[in-house]
């Protein structure tokens, strides 16, 4: 939040000084709860346990003992613990139907009010609704949402006008880099087929 706010004020021609009263929150030894410790919620963990965060997990199953020493990450059996201890929460989960609006009224109001709500997974694993009322209500400090649903949101849609949420155009993976990775992986798997060999990212249907 006070990335995207404080890069404005920076270059507002209407800035005269910069307030010494104007305060974020630290990440570090903060208590980080990620929801899905998928391949991708794992390399989050990497990465946060460089900030020295305290790192909690739910997951459908529990990671191997060596995975979560090497990150120092917790096992919370009930999502609902993880809500209550997290300072950030991050969703990392896939759309399923167990998945849809996995994250609503109930699970805002556990939230610490302290609390930021990240999604880097799919919009429709929140109830944009519920969110729009927690974020406006202060239930939750703030979100930042890479994911919506519809995407783009309709301009007039809530969640645009409020001062305590971020929202990116689905860009988590749109760097040079990723995308021609995606992109060979993408021909790896046609040449696969092709070849009639193992398919290197098949997916399974459940």
């Amino acid at each position: 939040m006070y990335l995207h706010t404080g890069c404005q004020i920076a270059v507002s021609p209407d800035t005269k000084y910069f307030a010494v009263d104007w305060l974020g929150v630290e990440v570090t030894r903060a208590t980080l709860g990620i929801i899905g410790m998928g391949s991708i919620g794992y390399k989050v963990a990497q990465r946060a346990r460089a900030f020295n965060m305290r790192i909690l997990y739910h997951n459908r199953n529990q990671r191997r003992k060596e995975e979560e020493e090497a990150v120092g990450a917790h096992y919370c059996a009930k999502m609902e613990d993880l809500l209550q201890q997290s300072d950030f929460v991050m969703l990392v989960v896939n759309l399923t139907p167990e998945t849809h609006k996995l994250i609503g009224k109930k699970e805002l109001g556990l939230m610490k009010p302290t609390a930021t709500l990240i999604n880097i997974s799919r919009g429709a694993v929140i109830d944009q609704d519920a969110l729009v009322e927690a974020l406006q209500n202060k239930v939750i400090r703030a979100a930042a949402l890479d994911v919506t649903y519809p995407e783009p949101l309709p301009r007039d849609h809530p969640l645009l006008n409020l001062n305590n949420v971020i929202i990116t155009p689905h860009i988590g993976t749109a760097t040079v880099q990723a995308i021609r990775m995606m992109a060979e992986e993408a021909i790896a798997n046609m040449l696969a087929v092709l070849n009639d060999q193992p398919i290197p990212s098949e997916v399974f249907p459940k």
